[in-house]
């Protein structure tokens, strides 16, 4: 079977409804939409979440929690995700973007010791955890903070 070669089934498509063609059509002059009003005009309708003036639910429900503006957000990795690397390998936050093991350096790399490690490493990374440091350097790795 090709994608192209698809077809929908027998009675799958109906044909969009003509409206506003006259009369004879049951569809025409006011086009199913009635007379007069908000809906019957062009553009007319309320927003999401409009409830006719009355305080929406959204409003009405309590507030909760807040926003640290000065939170900082690491992207992660686990030591176990640089066993790929060969003996002596240097690791930087740029080699690891390259590789596609983090999505993206932002505010830093934090590596945090999640498996085991069974090559000897330097790890260059903006943070640790106290396991993986302890991993890294049980494999006779060695760590920079940068």
């Amino acid at each position: 079977m090709k994608l192209q070669a698809l077809q929908a089934v027998e009675g799958a498509l109906h044909s969009k409804k003509r409206v506003g063609r006259g009369t004879s059509s049951g569809n025409g002059k006011t086009a199913g939409r009635g007379t007069k009003g908000q809906n019957s005009r062009t553009g007319g309708g309320v927003r999401l979440g409009f409830e006719g003036g009355q305080t929406p639910l959204f409003k009405r429900l309590p507030k909760r929690g807040f926003t640290n503006f000065f939170r900082v957000e690491f992207s992660i990795i686990n030591v176990m995700d640089l066993n790929s690397y060969a003996e002596g390998t240097v690791i930087t936050p740029e080699l690891l973007l390259k590789d596609g093991k983090i999505k993206s350096v932002g505010n830093g790399i934090k590596v945090l010791g999640k498996g085991s490690l069974n090559v000897k490493l330097t790890v260059q990374a903006h943070k640790f955890s106290s396991s993986a440091k302890a991993i890294i350097e049980a494999a006779g790795g060695t760590i920079e903070v940068i």
